[in-house]
Order: structure tokens, then sequence, then C-alpha cells
């Protein structure tokens, strides 16, 4: 089988997680002979070539963050450009995979993406989640190495079945929700290593101001 993977991230690859786990992904499904394509739509100069791969494979996967609870906005533009396939036996799948750790952030927009392969003359072949990705670029080898074994099962898998099984997807995407215990020990201490953590991040990438601040919040509180 030829699976073509269309990346929906707006990082560049070398610092995308969205591509980390295309790799991951590519090694299981390629093992017993299969082959892939990745088109990286952050680059706009593939853009054609990925419209193109649409247009003449059977099978496609698109990969991506969850954006503000959907897909990013670059996706969304390319998705737009598409012709829809008549008399096609094209699956379309997807993995969406984001920072929030409960498989619940991503639902809204695993329902937009069940509609979506019928609109461009596709089947739909399932959805993957995986939340608590944030980290993955920040890791070092062993524990990215780690993050990414299931991507490369869920090749395996997909290469075998042609799709995403539901019950073996949210398996996968496990947890749906976070245990209250969870939560109030986040409460009492995690919040405050996450504020710490995300207090680096933002240092090193320039942010000079307080990550509480509320610039707008007199105008919502007082509206003209």
């Amino acid at each position: 089988m030829h699976l073509v993977i269309i990346s929906g991230a707006t990082r560049p690859q070398p610092k995308s997680n969205t591509a980390k786990i295309i790799a991951a992904f590519q090694k299981g499904f390629e093992e017993n002979g299969n082959t892939t394509e990745v088109w990286y739509l952050s680059d706009r100069k593939q853009w054609d070539n990925a419209k193109n791969a649409f247009e003449s494979n059977e099978h496609i996967l698109i990969a991506f963050p969850l954006y503000a609870e959907n897909i990013p906005g670059i996706m969304l533009e390319f998705l737009s450009g598409l012709k829809p396939k008549h008399n096609s036996h094209t699956k379309l799948a997807f993995i969406i995979q984001g920072g929030f750790p409960e498989a619940c952030q991503s639902r809204c927009c695993e329902a937009y993406l069940k509609m979506l392969p019928a609109q461009l003359g596709c089947e739909y072949a399932g959805t993957l989640i995986k939340g608590d990705m944030f980290g993955l670029g920040m890791v070092d080898d062993k524990n990215r190495e780690k993050m990414l074994a299931p991507f490369v099962e869920m090749g395996r898998h997909f290469a075998e079945k042609s799709c995403f099984e539901k019950y073996v997807a949210d398996a996968f995407a496990t947890p749906e929700y976070m245990p209250e215990k969870q939560i109030r020990m986040f409460n009492m201490i995690g919040r405050h290593i996450s504020k710490f953590f995300m207090g680096s991040i933002a240092k090193k990438l320039g942010c000079k101001g307080n990550l509480y601040d509320k610039p707008y919040e007199s105008s919502v509180n007082n509206p003209v």
C-alpha cells in the first residue's frame, strides 16, 4: 500500500511535533514493504505537489495539531482549494495531536473530520487522537522515543486495516477525561510546576511580560 501523508501543522518541519509523529507512524507503516510520501503545508512550495498527490492516490492521511478546538487555518485554506473526487474509492484518515491531555478536547474537531471526507468525495477512515504532546520537542531522545512508540504501533495497525478502527482509536486516545484525584493533585502541586515550566519556555522565546497579564480585561469589564 502507498500512503500519502499531509501535515497541516504551521510550524516548519524541523520544529514540528506533528512531523515527529508522522516519522514515527511511517516507521511502523513501512515495516512490511508499504510506502509513504509526506507533504508539509507549512512550506507553500509543496502545496501543488500535495494537491496532486491527493487527487491521484486512494490512501490519504492528514495529520495536524489541534488549534483553537479545530483544524489550523493553513490546513483549512488548503482543503478549500481541493476539488471533490468523483467515482473514487479514496480513504481519508486523520491524526490530531495536541497539548491538552484529555481526548474530549479534540472531539469537536473529530466531529468535523467525520463529515469532511464525504465533502471531498472520499470515504472516512477514522481519526486518531492523542493529547499531552506539547513537550514532545523538549524532552531528551529516550523520552521522545517512548512518547512516539504508540504511533509506531498505530502505523502497523493502519497498514493492516487501511483505517483506524474505532475501538482501537478510542483506546489510544485515553484519557477521555482526567480523574478527579489527578485534577486535585494538579491544582495543589502541578499548576505551580507548570507555571515555572511555561515561564522558562516564555523567557527562552523572548517574552518579557507577565504570562498572567490581561491587557484587554479593562475593556471587557467596561465596554464602550
